[in-house]
């Protein structure tokens, strides 16, 4: 693969040849299994340092071997006319470790949040252990934190968009799945607009039932209520108070959700462009080569060469203290 590759437009997203890879993000599937081995076949991860430790970092590679940015070189959609998007997963279910994509690091490795110099873990609040879905962020989207949101009159938060993915399978940090998108939630965390992307992976044995935000209370009932309590208390055992919501905590449909995300991708691309100040954020990237922050495969492989591989003594995963704050 050269260097250097050609950029495919669609009405969403920008994908990088060369064709032969670019015809496998755009195959289409009448089941689960096709669409499974293409998401394994497409990108797979490299570990340096140890788990759960300050020094972790999760690398992303493309089909060929070669480094890139989850953030910016995966496609946002896997196919440009289908409700089907690339979700990277940060957080698997159950879990507290805040594992997150590195946005101010160059290819946005995932590693785990660190604050006031200490890793960061989700506390246990009753009756729910960890995250209560598969967590992550669509790729080639950006909340500006410049640009204030109409319906919310709040800026963004400076961060690719989240996503809280409720099928049934338990994932790991890194897949790279297909979702489809079911509505939103507008969380106002401190000021800041944080959508929260409701979707279901296609390769969920029941995802052929859930098609719009209404599915989820159908088939999933007290599941949106629970991620809104989640939403609301997930700071209060660390002295904060209850985060608020935009539309009075009302999860906003399909349409509005896919209008969100529309609006995140334009504001990814006037970043990549260079066409707005994005601050600390890190753009290198290895397949957007019309952008000023592209990269070579050699530059990318020195990135990561200069992170320490070697372990180093993480700490424990799990939370186990439980918090009760029913009122």
């Amino acid at each position: 693969m050269r260097a250097l590759l050609p950029l495919l437009r669609t009405g969403w997203g920008w994908r990088a040849g060369p064709p032969a890879a670019a015809r496998l993000t755009r195959v289409k599937s009448a089941g689960p299994g096709p669409h499974r081995a293409m998401a394994q076949a497409l990108y797979r991860t490299e570990e340096r340092g140890q788990l759960y430790s300050p020094d972790y970092r999760l690398f992303f590679k493309n089909v060929a071997g070669h480094y890139i940015s989850p953030f910016h070189d995966i496609p946002l959609k896997v196919d440009s006319t289908e409700n089907l998007f690339n979700m990277v997963v940060e957080v698997p279910r159950w879990t507290n470790a805040k594992m997150e994509i590195a946005t101010k690091e160059p290819l946005n490795p995932i590693k785990q949040d660190i604050k006031n110099g200490k890793l960061r873990y989700v506390a246990n609040i009753f009756p729910h252990k960890g995250y209560i879905w598969n967590y992550g962020a669509l790729p080639q989207t950006w909340e500006d934190p410049h640009r204030r949101d109409k319906s919310t009159d709040c800026c963004g938060d400076n961060d690719p968009i989240d996503v809280c993915e409720i099928g049934s399978k338990v994932l790991s940090c890194g897949e790279v799945i297909h979702v489809k998108i079911l509505g939103v939630l507008a969380l106002i965390d401190q000021g800041e607009t944080d959508w929260k992307i409701i979707a279901i992976n296609v390769n969920d044995p029941e995802a052929s039932k859930f098609h719009d935000i209404d599915d989820v209370k159908k088939y999933k009932p007290g599941y949106l209520e629970a991620t809104l309590n989640w939403f609301r208390f997930y700071k209060v055992p660390e002295g904060k108070p209850e985060n608020q919501f935009a539309f009075n905590g009302e999860f906003k449909n399909k349409a509005f959700a896919l209008e969100v995300i529309k609006s995140t991708h334009e504001c990814w691309k006037t970043l990549l462009m260079k066409k707005c100040d994005g601050g600390a954020i890190s753009c290198t990237n290895v397949q957007v080569c019309d952008s000023p922050f592209h990269c070579t495969q050699e530059e990318a492989r020195s990135i990561v060469e200069l992170v320490s591989s070697s372990p180093n003594k993480g700490s424990k995963e799990e939370e186990q203290v439980w918090h009760f704050l029913g009122k």
